[in-house]
Formats: structure tokens, C-alpha cells, sequence
């Protein structure tokens, strides 16, 4: 089983490499992007007959201490299979 964990920058932060991106691309002539958000995403695999619950929980945890800094970001996770 796989889980991906996406983290990204809470709205309400700034985000200076979005900024960065955004006008680089002005400078690249796209006029119409208003905004870039960064992030990141950690793909990770479960050992095999790891009970579907029990993953939820681990990664939900994982995700929360260990992969975000939850005063600063956000994060979502994805199961893939």
C-alpha cells in the first residue's frame, strides 16, 4: 500500500519561492498567473498486510510530527492503492 503526503504552506504565510516562480514566469511572458504556491510531496510505502486503518493512523501521525510543521503548513494524504 502506498500514501502520498502532500505539505504545503498555510494561505495565510508567505511564500517567497511562489513569489519567486510567479515572476519569473511574468518575465517569460505569462501575464495572467496571479499566484504560485510551493510544496512538497512524500511518497510513502506500507510493509505489506499493514491493516488499512492502522496505515491511515500511522501516516495521519506521521504527517502531523514528523513530514509538516503545523504552524506554518498544511497537509493532505492520498492512499494510491
Amino acid at each position: 500500500m502506498k500514501a502520498r503526503v502532500f505539505v504545503s504552506l498555510k494561505s495565510t504565510v508567505l511564500d517567497p519561492q511562489g513569489q519567486t516562480v510567479r515572476s519569473a514566469l511574468a518575465g517569460l511572458g505569462y501575464h495572467d498567473i496571479a499566484d504560485v504556491r510551493q510544496g512538497k510531496f512524500f511518497d510513502v510505502t506500507l510493509a505489506e498486510g499493514t491493516p488499512r486503518e492502522q496505515a491511515r493512523r500511522d501516516i495521519e501521525t506521521i504527517a502531523h510530527e514528523v513530514l509538516a510543521n503545523p504552524v506554518i503548513e498544511e497537509y493532505r494524504v492520498e492512499f494510491l492503492d
